[in-house]
């Protein structure tokens, strides 16, 4: 069996969490240059197979195998048979006020907010957007809330450097005067994820 093969099994297993480049050359025993190059060849090999679901996206450092935006349809029906994929408004702002200000307790997010943003911070840890990430060294000890991994992965982004900048939005607002900052791309779906 291939090295190559051997990768494309152990990135599968580990779902989620995915790997990084000293792990996989670690456990494949190979150098970590080497290791690079049996990740750019494997996700050169399932972009080209038009009948392979599955591709290899890089979030952080550290790869991870999702299904390819062709099928994002049908694993968004399979994701939707139980809960609907739309986020509310308040959702979204909670999101975006976590996403800029990571970390971030709750109250301090709800002082933004100027309303209570409990509901909708169990709502976005639930569809796996947004974890507890320690305790601030406060009194009282409260939460400290980040994205996740999954949050990059769904709207497109690679790092927390790639959100959009604030400023840049002077002309982007719709006609109630917002404007949307977590509009997921093409390709990205809630459901795209192995």
């Amino acid at each position: 069996m291939s090295k190559e093969t051997e990768l494309e099994a152990l990135l599968f297993v580990s779902g989620d969490e995915g790997m990084n480049l000293s792990v996989i050359s670690s456990i494949l025993g190979v150098g970590q240059s080497a290791a690079r190059q049996l990740v750019e060849h494997l996700q050169d090999r399932l972009l080209q197979d038009k009948e392979c679901a599955l591709q290899i996206i890089k979030l952080n450092e550290i790869y991870k195998m999702t299904t390819k935006s062709e099928v994002s349809g049908i694993v968004d029906d399979y994701f939707r048979k139980d809960q609907s994929n739309t986020l509310s408004q308040a959702a979204l702002e909670v999101l975006a006020i976590i996403a800029y200000r990571q970390p971030i307790t709750r109250i301090e997010v709800d002082d933004v907010r100027g309303v209570s943003s409990s509901g909708s911070l169990q709502t976005l840890i639930g569809r796996g957007l947004v974890t507890n990430d320690g305790k601030k060294d406060v009194p009282g000890h409260p939460n400290l809330y980040v994205t996740t991994d999954y949050f990059l992965q769904y709207f497109g982004y690679e790092s927390l450097q790639d959100l959009p900048i604030l400023e840049n939005f002077d002309e982007d607002f719709d006609e109630k005067g917002q404007v949307n900052l977590f509009q997921p791309t093409e390709q990205d779906t809630l459901g795209n994820e192995e």
